[in-house]
């Protein structure tokens, strides 16, 4: 394994013999980026793609690192996901019956306010973000109008199925926007850093979402619930959202689909019938949907344990 600190020089940044690279922090334009790819023995070659993360802003760093008489020297570039670039589509439009209860189960209260409005304050304290698409029943709109927040917010009408959703937000966003990020309103406990984690391999791939690998053991069933096989564990993530994609892309999705009446099961698949690549960003696992009684008595430790 190499051995590397980092000196910055003009034409980029120079690495030479004396700690570990693997972890190592570089400071590039102001920003920090941390590096993390397998170490170079000499006359090797690897190109990396890694993003750093301010308070404002996402900075993406693309290069090649090259080494040579027993120095990693690296070509980088740097681009910034611009302020006020990416669309927020938020859908609160669904019914929630399995929560069993009077409304909607992304307006019942968590802490003191409602569900939707937790990841709502998430996004609209983000400098990335350029508005929110709240796709929701007219008769909630009062819960989001009444909040005091500088990002603009719009309104679309819900669909009978979430793609519908997601399809009437997408008519409302920005003809300057670079980046659709659709949530799911019920989804509270989403992180900023994972939310600026997706934007940034989106803006690199076009088409990125939150997952986990899967935890549990997954077997596949017949119709008469006898075990077919068992799939590989190693190879299975659990979707969440944000789900995020340039909504150009988005659109041609929705053409296909539409036109050859495909199925879609969430928002990545529009993208995948056009046979585009879709990145996996690891999310993290708290960033559950609330919808039971149970997920809500979790949700509630888990925002009590961060405020502490």
């Amino acid at each position: 394994m190499a051995q590397a600190c980092c000196v910055a020089v003009s034409s980029g940044l120079m690495l030479v013999p004396g700690v570990p690279m693997r972890g190592v922090k570089l400071a590039y334009g102001g920003q920090r980026i941390s590096l993390n790819f397998s170490g170079l023995r000499k006359g090797e070659t690897d190109r990396f793609s890694h993003f750093a993360v301010t308070k404002r802003q996402i900075s993406v760093c693309n290069g090649r690192a090259n080494a040579s008489r027993g120095v990693i020297s690296m070509s980088v570039s740097v681009k910034e996901v611009p302020d006020g670039s990416v669309s927020v589509i938020l859908l609160a439009g669904g019914k929630g019956k399995r929560m069993g209860a009077n409304m909607p189960k992304q307006y019942i209260p968590l802490l003191g306010q409602p569900i939707a409005l937790h990841s709502f304050h998430t996004f609209s304290s983000m400098a990335v973000v350029g508005e929110i698409i709240v796709v929701c029943d007219p008769s909630y709109r009062d819960i989001f109008e009444e909040e005091k927040i500088s990002t603009p917010v719009k309104f679309a009408l819900p669909g009978k199925e979430r793609q519908d959703s997601v399809w009437s937000g997408l008519q409302e966003i920005s003809v300057t926007s670079k980046l659709a990020c659709i949530h799911d309103s019920a989804r509270p406990l989403v992180r900023t850093s994972d939310i600026l984690k997706v934007i940034s391999d989106a803006w690199i791939h076009g088409a990125a979402v939150l997952g986990v690998p899967c935890k549990a053991t997954i077997k596949e069933a017949g119709t008469n619930q006898f075990v077919k096989k068992t799939l590989d564990r190693k190879t299975l993530w659990e979707m969440q959202t944000p789900q995020v994609i340039e909504p150009e892309l988005l659109r041609k999705g929705f053409e296909l689909v539409e036109r050859e009446r495909l199925e879609v099961t969430d928002d990545v698949s529009i993208v995948e019938y056009l046979k585009h690549p879709v990145l996996i960003t690891e999310g993290c696992y708290t960033n559950l949907k609330v919808t039971t009684p149970d997920d809500l008595l979790v949700a509630e430790r888990i925002l009590h344990q961060r405020s502490n």
